[in-house]
């Protein structure tokens, strides 16, 4: 009799029991009905699936499969009573009574199995897994959860006593770490379906992790479907590719398992890497043709896919440990495999892309695929491979480093060997929009990189940026999140893979580069604290060598930039010079008005309301903010202690109490249409002396509506314009404000500089203290740092306008010209120390130590060439020196300099200045009327070291 029966219950604490009793016991059942399970991680009323239990009776002619959703506690029993057969199993085993059994099945004695650590270990699991349990089978899975504690690890056992290629049944134990109980269940059924393995039994139980998450343990009796060998290479190759499954992409997996199975993972993961990766590179030849579904269509189709299986041996071989080709053999395997496109692929979309994927081949530097562990495939690339064919000139990154993962791809791009910058996390909302980010995918990493090159000009760190790029479309909110986190850990993971020197990076990554390298990443859009703890945390672990300094902004040993106000300090320095500069107004005793974009709740725009009143009382009149919710506006100022109320509540602009308007006040809310227009164009049609963009979208002023900025008359609604926020303003709209209506625009790179700062100083801190330290002289160190922030934008502001006032050009060409000045600079000297002797190179070192904090200086730059790597030495000299000359002498000064000889000059400037240090000294104690003296200084402090080197 043919039995279908489908049976929903609850369990007494409430949770969903879902049973399933079918005929028979045909290959891919389990496989089947994992896939039509319901309460799937994209539907919003998503459960977790807790337990599942999969029987065949011993005929084969029925099968019960039960699957319970929805969390079972912990420890709310007593686990010595519920588990005391397994605490003897573990005293017995301690106690050596199964030393030397016949089947050699039983684990070896441990300290991980002594009673106290075992009740540990019973109280993070369910009363059901313990009382189902094997005591022999819960200690083995015990083992796999302590291998990936703490960690996004899996692992994998077969029972060791049926490796002997016979047709027996297997145990295949998986421990996957912070995996949907679900996915990881269908992952692993498919996989051994494809490997055809059919699924007998099925056990799947989840056990906290603590603060980690959790780890669901699968357990599944597996049989050969035709009957076939199974060998210990056969299950080596298994297990690598069920340690692998958590992180692989569902268009490799659609590759692999499902299309073409004789590809296997790893080339089927390299294919749809390089696909992803080619994207944003080819799309700028033809959109249309190289759209990021045709790339992958093309490549994978039938009639390719043997070339693309070729291409991906030859970057195997390149970076295979164990039997590296040598530069000869790549060269000829590389040309028959042009001449078999030329000669066999008629397509030219198909000839071209690869091509492309040959050109990735021959330009990766260091790959991690042969790491066990990876969560994600990662690239070091030589920045050449990204330039498209007809692209214009433009500077070449230092490095690139790319990612593919499951649901992300992400660049990390960096300008200088040793570079700091934010990760942000892009999540488009439709797979339409998924494409179009795709496509400008790496332009938008390179783009922010070069801006964030041009910020860093004051700090021993280059500029770099990191952008992961994450599909959750289709996703629940708790699917989305859940996926977010993931691509953060596997990305960072990437990066520790390409960086660290370990001894399995040693063994197993073949490094082209030649070179170590040191990489800081902050945070940007998105990323959480928890995801700052994690990163730090797997940076220690895996061995980075300053791993509190890999991330920035760490909740307890971190400048929080928020709290602090830390950009916004140097926005408004930038502000207070530009009014003095450009309106004639001292702010300090005359009234002035400002419009904003960016609410009381944010970092910039919150902290600058703050700042103003702070500093300049009722003279500043904020006639408007806008910002996500909507706008307030007033010609006569909004109320200072309602914007107080808002920022120190973190209350968006919307919660402007009306009562405290003027009689032409308003507040407007986006729910109507009307208050979208006016929040919309608030920005446009206030008029203010000054406009500080401290939030919004980049690119809202664009060159098809700079003019909206503009009044009737042709004259600007804002004279001035301070870029709080990044790229609010495109250079092409900025040039043409300056050119039409002389609107002053201190530029991004300038205005908001101090957010970077901060982070270089954190990373200096985490380098030179413990956190205890820093946390015990936080205090004082931060208040350094604020200090620091508004001296640097000081310097800063005061040469900007100077040059421009007396050069000319638009304010935004002197501000980038002032940054590659510096950056110029910084790199000579970088070459030049590399030839200087320690001793000589030592002699600098107050160069550094006057950069730092104070506090900071004095409790720890005595062991400094003990905690900070010499690279990072040799960099914060150079750039101290370099930005403290430009900043002093002025960009033609540095300009007029051959470049040869540019690092030497700046040497002995050095020398130069400590010259003149000593005859200041020393006409303090000439007798003569102290107003001569005082000029004769003030000369000396202007011009004094460049007179001396005789250089004008």
């Amino acid at each position: 009799m043919d039995m279908h029966l489908n049976l929903q219950s609850h369990l007494p604490d409430g949770r969903s029991v879902l049973t399933f009793i079918r005929p028979g016991t045909q290959p891919g059942l389990l496989l089947k009905m994992v896939k039509e399970l319901p309460y799937k991680h994209v539907d919003q009323n998503y459960l977790p699936l807790s337990r599942v239990q999969v029987f065949s009776s011993e005929d084969e002619s029925m099968s019960l499969n039960m699957f319970v959703y929805g969390e079972e506690a912990a420890g709310t029993f007593d686990v010595e009573v519920t588990g005391a057969r397994i605490l003897q199993y573990a005293k017995d085993l301690m106690e050596g009574e199964y030393e030397g059994s016949v089947d050699g099945r039983h684990p070896k004695p441990s300290p991980l199995f002594e009673r106290e650590n075992l009740l540990n270990y019973l109280n993070k699991c369910s009363e059901s897994y313990i009382t189902r349990s094997d005591p022999r089978r819960f200690l083995c899975q015990m083992q796999l959860f302590d291998g990936i504690s703490g960690t996004e690890g899996t692992r994998v056992a077969v029972e060791e006593s049926y490796l002997d290629g016979n047709d027996e049944q297997f145990w295949v134990d998986i421990a996957v770490a912070n995996s949907l109980p679900q996915v990881a269940l269908e992952q692993a059924s498919r996989l051994l379906f494809l490997h055809k393995f059919d699924v007998q039994r099925c056990h799947l139980d989840t056990v906290s992790d603590g603060e980690n998450g959790n780890v669901t343990h699968l357990r599944l009796l597996v049989t050969p479907i035709d009957h076939g060998v199974a060998t210990k290479e056969f299950f080596s190759r298994l297990k690598r590719e069920l340690r692998r499954s958590k992180w692989l992409d569902p268009s490799t997996m659609d590759l692999v398992f499902e299309r073409y199975p004789w590809l296997g993972v790893r080339r089927g993961e390299i294919i749809t890497a390089f696909c992803s990766l080619m994207h944003p590179i080819m799309a700028k030849v033809s959109p249309l043709a190289y759209s990021k579904v045709n790339i992958l269509e093309t490549i994978t189709k039938k009639r390719y896919i043997d070339h693309a299986a070729l291409i991906a041996n030859l970057f195997l071989d390149k970076f295979d440990p164990e039997k590296l080709i040598n530069g000869e053999e790549f060269v000829k395997r590389k040309e028959d495999l042009i001449k078999a496109i030329d000669s066999d692929v008629e397509d030219t979309t198909a000839s071209e892309l690869l091509y492309k994927m040959i050109d990735i081949v021959e330009h990766t530097l260091r790959t991690n695929i042969y790491l066990y562990d990876r969560y994600s495939l990662g690239l070091r690339l030589d920045p050449r491979v990204m330039v498209s064919e007809g692209e214009g000139e433009r500077e070449l990154p230092y490095g690139v480093l790319f990612a593919h993962g499951r649901r992300f791809n992400a660049y990390h791009v960096r300008f200088r060997d040793i570079s700091r910058g934010g990760m942000r996390l892009v999540t488009p909302s439709s797979p339409e929009q998924y494409a179009l980010e795709s496509a400008h995918h790496y332009d938008e990493c390179y783009g922010l990189a070069f801006a964030q090159q041009l910020k860093n000009k004051d700090i021993p760190e280059g500029g770099s940026k990191a952008v992961n790029l994450i599909n959750v479309h289709g996703l629940s909110d708790v699917g989305k999140n859940f996926v977010m986190r993931k691509s953060v850990k596997a990305f960072t993971d990437t990066i520790l893979d390409l960086v660290v020197d370990t001894e399995e990076t040693r063994e197993k990554v073949v490094d082209y580069l030649g070179k170590k390298e040191i990489l800081y990443l902050g945070p940007d859009e998105q990323v959480t604290p928890g995801d700052i703890n994690w990163i730090i945390r797997r940076a220690e672990y895996r061995g980075y060598d300053t791993p509190a300094a890999f991330m920035s902004s760490k909740p307890r040993a971190g400048i929080n930039h928020k709290e602090f106000g830390v950009t916004s300090e140097g926005v408004n320095v930038y502000l207070d010079v530009a009014i003095r500069h450009v309106l004639g107004i001292d702010p300090t005793k005359q009234s002035f008005t400002v419009k904003m974009t960016g609410g009381p709740d944010g970092d910039v725009a919150g902290n600058e309301i703050k700042i103003l009143i702070r500093e300049y009382g009722e003279n500043v009149k904020i006639v408007g903010i806008a910002d996500h919710s909507g706008c307030a506006e007033d010609p006569n100022g909004l109320d200072h202690e309602e914007l107080l109320r808002l920022v120190n509540s973190e209350m968006s602009i919307s919660n402007f109490d009306k009562s405290k308007l003027g009689a032409d006040g308003a507040v407007h809310h986006v729910n109507t249409e009307e208050g979208v227009k006016a929040r919309n164009s608030m920005h446009n049609r206030l008029e203010a002396d000054a406009f500080v963009p401290a939030g919004g979208r980049p690119n809202t002023i664009d060159i098809h509506n700079y003019k909206h900025f503009l009044r009737d008359d042709g004259s600007p609604s804002s004279p001035l314009i301070i870029e709080g926020a990044n790229l609010f303003v495109t250079n092409e709209a900025r040039q043409a404000l300056f050119d039409e209506a002389n609107v002053i625009i201190v530029k991004d790179s300038s205005a908001n500089k101090g957010g970077v700062i901060t982070s270089s100083y954190e990373i200096c801190a985490a380098m030179m203290l413990t956190e205890e330290e820093f946390f015990q002289n936080k205090a004082a160190i931060v208040q350094e740092v604020l200090s620091k922030v508004r001296d640097l934008a000081k310097m800063e502001a005061t040469l900007l306008f100077r040059e421009f006032e007396n050069y000319g050009g638009s304010l935004p060409l002197v501000s980038q010209v002032i940054s590659n000045t510096i950056n110029v600079a910084t790199d000579a000297l970088s070459v030049a120390l590399d030839n200087l002797s320690k001793e000589d190179r030592a002699e600098l070192l107050p160069l550094f130590r006057d950069h730092l904090p104070k506090t900071l200086a004095a409790l720890s730059f005595d062991n400094v060439n003990e905690r900070v790597p010499d690279q990072y030495i040799k960099n914060a000299i150079a750039s101290c020196l370099a930005s403290k000359l430009v900043y002093k002498e002025g960009t033609k000064f540095i300009e007029a300099q051959p470049k040869e000889k540019l690092a030497n000059i700046a040497l002995q400037y050095v020398l130069k200045e400590k010259e003149v240090a000593m005859l200041k000294e020393a006409l303090a104690s000439v007798n003569m009327p102290q107003q001569e003296k005082d000029s004769i200084i003030k000369l000396l402090d202007a011009g004094g070291a460049r007179t001396a080197l005789g250089k004008f």
